[in-house]
């Protein structure tokens, strides 16, 4: 990969990690989010945020470089700057992302269909409550990258990512084997893929709530609730919440984030909800 302007110097992986250890250093994490690709590379913490949002796709296999194909749509991408605050507002992450400019798709022809089902904060609500009445711990997780796990059963083409040029086949396009930040069928996607996992484990869905998802075992019980990548479970037993969290681990890339603090924009003390 090489990423810069063409006006300036080609930096290599190499270079560009040396420049962000200076970075980490010096003042790594920074409160200003740029607002297009041109101001993220004058900072190195963003140029290496850039490089690991794409590291972190190669396993995951999301496409393939081909040439470009005759009368198809090509999506272009775009990235995205996101400083990642804490409950007390402290800086946590300085976040690249990568998406598509989906809105250019047309549903019937791009892609059949995009509804996935989210959890409303009321049943979020019903969950600590219940939970709380059990004596249960409540954890939380985020799977990093989520929708690069979803399947992408339509064929669509994207560009290659600015920074990220192929500089042997510059004109080459990458076709989508995965679905990617932006597209339409995205939620729908990753919410197939971690639904079918979980049912594969011997869960089942709640019967008025698909986003809650119930595993028993003899007395033992396991609630895990899914609000898109973010997700909160408590069981009555903390070797019960260790196998969940070593499954979820096997199979994605997960940030393990403790017992509930901080979730969807509220703090809780003690399982509670307070503004």
């Amino acid at each position: 990969y090489i990423i810069g302007p063409l006006s300036r110097p080609v930096s290599t992986r190499l270079q560009l990690h040396e420049k962000a250890l200076f970075c980490y250093y010096n003042a790594f994490l920074t409160l200003v989010e740029p607002k297009i690709y041109k101001e993220a590379l004058t900072q190195a913490c963003w140029i290496e945020a850039m490089q690991e949002e794409l590291y972190e796709s190669e396993p995951l296999e999301v496409w393939e470089l081909v040439p470009r194909p005759d009368k198809v749509m090509v999506i272009t991408l775009k990235w995205i700057y996101k400083v990642k605050l804490d409950e007390l507002g402290g800086i946590l992450k300085n976040k690249a992302r990568l998406i598509s400019r989906g809105y250019r798709q047309e549903e019937g022809i791009d892609f059949e269909e995009s509804f996935a089902p989210v959890a409303r904060l009321e049943a979020i609500r019903i969950f600590l409550a219940y939970a709380a009445n059990k004596n249960m711990v409540v954890y939380q997780m985020d799977v990093k990258t989520a929708f690069l796990n979803g399947i992408l059963w339509e064929e669509v083409y994207v560009s290659q990512p600015d920074g990220f040029v192929d500089s042997d086949n510059p004109n080459h396009v990458y076709k989508l084997k995965k679905a990617l930040y932006g597209l339409k069928q995205d939620p729908r996607a990753w919410y197939d893929m971690l639904s079918s996992f979980l049912l594969s484990q011997d869960f089942y869905k709640g019967s008025v709530d698909p986003t809650l998802f119930i595993r028993r075992n003899g007395n033992d019980l396991l609630l895990v609730q899914i609000y898109v990548d973010d997700i909160i479970f408590a069981a009555s037993t903390l070797e019960f919440c260790d196998l969940f969290a070593k499954l979820m681990c096997l199979k994605f890339k997960m940030s393990m984030m403790g017992k509930i603090s901080f979730f969807l924009g509220l703090r809780y003390l003690l399982g509670l909800p307070t503004r």
